[in-house]
């Protein structure tokens, strides 16, 4: 992928796309490759470790460590498993939020047309795994069939790591594919959680939710633009949701979705205000000159930073933490399963993993390809340039990845550790088993052949 500076774009083969809605995507998706692996590192520290000596001191630590925090009448105590579950991970879901926000606002989920092959597709690639899943549950009954939702998830960072290890062999326009199926099944995994996994319902506190919201909301009609204002009506709006019933995660999302996604001066405004500051910076060396120049300088930095969407200045400052602290952390905290004492055969007859893992291998990439086939075929979307049907299925296999969000789901469909422990051993059984398949694709697969422009002619 290139950058044209004559025409502002990113080039992709023959095809130009303009960088707004490019970059942020491809630096995104770096950032995503590489904290793949801090994922991978911290989920197999959490199954040694689970499965050592010290495996008391694993269960030790997430399980009764509490953290307590009292101001006043304010009292708030939760394990320390509990708060990254609940609290660390509203960031991350946040973060999710302003992903959502931009592409919707500035990226491809903002053209229908581009949108509609992979929303369609990242709606096949739901429904099919959750129907997998309650074909071996349903006989089960009860709490198993609860987990439904944990094979519908895509695992961004693991998925788009595997892209990036297999380089040109993925066109640009498969790429885009997968991160905005992975976007949109984000979408569809919230509304799943918001749903379907929410339990005892307090409505005063979900009130109390919506009243912070609407602060925010109204702060940001009226132009207020520090953050010493926001802060505490997101910090009352986390904890009313989580009070409610509703799962606190989603308090960060509707707020990433309420932020700015437009800078509040354009880029005229920042040539011209700019322009007329530099015009009359001070140039002379006396102390009354070099008052002015700091005064100057700092209203043009203020300047500067307002130039740049709230969006985009707070998803900089906070998808390094989200990636590299945030989501390493649960899974520290999260893919501690311990194996000793489980037959392998029972684990290959246990409706739960096997709903889990087939949904994962089987049902991701015939739910994503099913429905995609579908959208072209009935004219609703067009396959990206210089990508195959064979590549459609190798991107389908790699969206089974479905670790952090399904991970996140079994602990909200479960209360039984054994369901628990079984759904988390079919995720990894079933991720692992889709990279794998969906590597092998596509490397196998067969990229279109890119036009070559036909030769001028020489006049005789």
């Amino acid at each position: 992928m290139l950058f044209d500076e004559r025409h502002d774009t990113w080039a992709t083969s023959n095809r130009f796309v303009p960088r707004t809605f490019v970059r942020p995507l491809y630096r995104f998706s770096q950032i995503e490759a590489a904290s793949g692996l801090a994922l991978l590192v911290a989920a197999a520290v959490a199954l040694i470790w689970a499965n050592s000596p010290l495996a008391d001191s694993y269960h030790h630590l997430f399980e009764e460590v509490h953290l307590e925090i009292s101001l006043g009448a304010f009292h708030f105590e939760e394990s320390l498993g509990h708060f990254i579950n609940d609290g660390l991970m509203a960031l991350f879901f946040f973060v999710v939020g302003l992903e959502i926000k931009r592409e919707m606002v500035l990226g491809d989920l903002s053209n229908p047309k581009a949108a509609a092959l992979p929303v369609v597709a990242a709606l096949g690639g739901m429904i099919v795994p959750a129907l997998i899943y309650l074909a071996f549950t349903s006989g089960a009954g009860g709490e198993a069939t609860r987990g439904w939702g944990i094979p519908m998830a895509t695992d961004i960072a693991f998925a788009v790591g595997v892209i990036s290890l297999l380089g040109r062999r993925v066109p640009a326009g498969g790429k885009l594919f997968i991160l905005a199926l992975a976007i949109a099944d984000d979408i569809g995994a919230i509304a799943v959680i918001a749903v379907f996994y929410t339990t005892d319902l307090r409505a005063l506190w979900l009130v109390g939710a919506v009243i912070g919201l609407g602060l925010i909301w109204f702060g940001q009609r009226s132009g207020v633009r520090s953050l010493i204002f926001y802060v505490p009506f997101a910090l009352f709006v986390w904890f009313a949701t989580l009070e409610s019933g509703v799962h606190a995660t989603l308090a960060g999302v509707v707020m990433g979705l309420l932020t700015p996604a437009r800078a509040w001066y354009s880029a005229t405004e920042l040539d011209t205000k700019a322009r007329m500051i530099l015009d009359t910076y001070p140039i002379g060396k006396t102390i009354l000159d070099e008052e002015r120049a700091d005064h100057e300088a700092m209203l043009l930095a203020e300047i500067a930073n307002e130039s740049v969407a709230p969006l985009n200045r707070l998803e900089h400052r906070l998808l390094p933490w989200s990636s590299f602290v945030i989501v390493p952390l649960f899974a520290l905290a999260n893919a501690g399963v311990t194996f000793s004492g489980t037959p392998l055969g029972g684990i290959l007859e246990n409706p739960v993993a096997l709903g889990v893992g087939l949904g994962l291998l089987v049902g991701k990439p015939i739910g994503i390809t099913l429905f995609a086939w579908l959208a072209v075929r009935s004219g609703i979307g067009r396959l990206p340039p210089h990508t195959t049907w064979s590549h459609i299925v190798g991107l389908g296999s790699l969206a089974g990845i479905g670790f952090t969000v399904s991970l996140f789901v079994t602990g909200l469909a479960f209360t039984s550790d054994e369901f628990t422990g079984v759904a988390k051993i079919g995720i990894f059984a079933g991720s692992l088993l889709a990279g794998i398949v969906g590597s092998t694709l596509l490397v196998r697969s067969r990229r279109e052949p890119i036009p070559m422009p036909a030769p001028a002619e020489v006049p005789a």
